[in-house]
């Protein structure tokens, strides 16, 4: 038995055999047509529909938070950072709870403001109290980390009642998610 028209197969030769093939069997308008596909079907994953709803019973509980961080009554209080409106705990309610009367809206804006005592930055949550006529006390307008209205999720000028039975703003609750990354 002679093994003179044996030929070895290399990784170089596989290689070359799989890619002619796929030249043969494909255009370059074909592979730039699934190129573009996937690159706007990443593109538009962030589109997709997200539940970003928080019940009342979800607020974290923020008094493992060392140090007094000021008067809530304040529109210097340390966790107002990214306010607009007025905050709950002027209007009968407190940094964590809606005034009796109104409804917590299931969905807010998100800022980062620093804790005077510790020095940490803390991710805030902020949703709007809906159901009656604004308080109108203590109103306070805060912009750091305030984007354009076209980035919702961290724009303060809009009012917050989606999903509410009334879209007639209240107040604003103020309430710390997390530590912020580093």
């Amino acid at each position: 038995m002679s093994h003179s028209n044996f030929k070895p197969v290399t990784i170089d030769s596989l290689a070359e055999k799989v890619l002619r093939h796929v030249a043969r069997s494909s255009s370059r308008r074909g592979l730039l047509k699934r190129v573009g596909g996937l690159l706007l079907g990443a593109a538009s994953i962030p589109l997709l529909p997200v539940s970003r709803t928080m019940a009342a019973a979800d607020i974290p509980d923020d008094a493992l938070i060392s140090g007094d961080g000021g008067d809530p009554e304040s529109c210097n209080y340390w966790r107002y950072c990214g306010i607009d409106g007025n905050p709950c705990s002027c209007c009968g309610g407190g940094a964590n709870s809606c005034p009796p009367g109104t409804e917590l809206s299931p969905i807010g804006w998100i800022g980062t403001c620093k804790h005077p005592v510790d020095g940490r930055d803390y991710l805030v949550a902020y949703y709007d109290c809906c159901g009656t006529t604004s308080c109108g006390r203590c109103f306070c307008t805060s912009n750091e980390g305030d984007r354009p209205v076209y980035v919702p999720f961290k724009n303060n000028d809009i009012v917050w009642c989606f999903g509410t039975e009334s879209n007639t703003y209240h107040c604003t609750l103020a309430s710390v998610i997390d530590v912020a990354p580093q």
